[in-house]
């Protein structure tokens, strides 16, 4: 059973959410909070396996609720699923680095929400290429990139080249592919990137492969 917590200030919203959500047999909406703080607080009574998080709410907005979770040792399991009105918005750039598993824009179809769920849960990112590129292109010159970390002089060449095109927006599959691997072979190295950069999924390796200069907007073709 997948269970979930429900954040957003809207009452309406999270109503529409539970009942998408409550159809389902193997989901279950363990709670729902009106504000980041208690969205942080529940996250750690609970421990839900996935947060539906607004980005915009009073007292803690989802930003630095995400970061709070994310950054709890203890609530290592719980993935975060952003919630905005639009599918670009100032704050998913930061949520996304910030750690948060993927975004949904609010009006989405409940197959699509009921599908988001269910991908982060099990570990992956909920992200699609075309709109990691748009969100990549329409931010990159207004947020100052870090410098890479030391981490980053750990990967063999192979894992560096995995790395860009998981940053491309790249499945295992197409990695396997484009580099003539068995798509086994492909989530290996996926798998241990992520082990060596500290990283929860698939979406904080684009973020970390965008602000190392691995890629850079020059590859946004669609």
């Amino acid at each position: 059973m997948i269970r979930v917590l429900l954040a957003d200030d809207q009452n309406l919203v999270r109503a529409g959410f539970r009942s998408i959500l409550s159809d389902e047999d193997d989901i279950e909406v363990v709670a729902e909070a009106a504000n980041g703080r208690e969205a942080v607080s529940l996250a750690r009574e609970l421990r839900p396996d996935v947060v539906l998080m607004d980005i915009r709410m009073p007292e803690l907005d989802g930003l630095e609720a995400t970061q709070q979770i994310v950054t709890d040792q203890r609530l290592d399991a719980v993935k975060v699923i952003i919630l905005t009105t639009f599918d670009l918005d100032d704050y998913v750039y930061g949520a996304l680095r910030a750690g948060a598993s993927g975004f949904l824009v609010k009006d989405t179809e409940p197959a699509e929400l009921i599908h988001g769920v269910r991908v982060v849960a099990r570990g992956d990112a909920l992200i699609a290429p075309a709109i990691t590129k748009r969100l990549i292109s329409e931010f990159a010159g207004r947020v100052k990139r870090p410098e890479p970390g030391p981490e980053l002089n750990g990967l063999t060449d192979r894992e560096r080249e995995v790395m860009v095109l998981v940053g491309q927006g790249l499945s295992n599959d197409e990695i396997a592919a484009t580099l003539v691997l068995s798509p086994a072979t492909a989530k290996t190295h996926v798998s241990r990137i992520m082990t060596k950069l500290g990283t929860r999924d698939r979406a904080q390796l684009v973020v970390l492969a965008y602000e190392a200069g691995m890629v850079t907007p020059g590859w946004l073709t669609s």
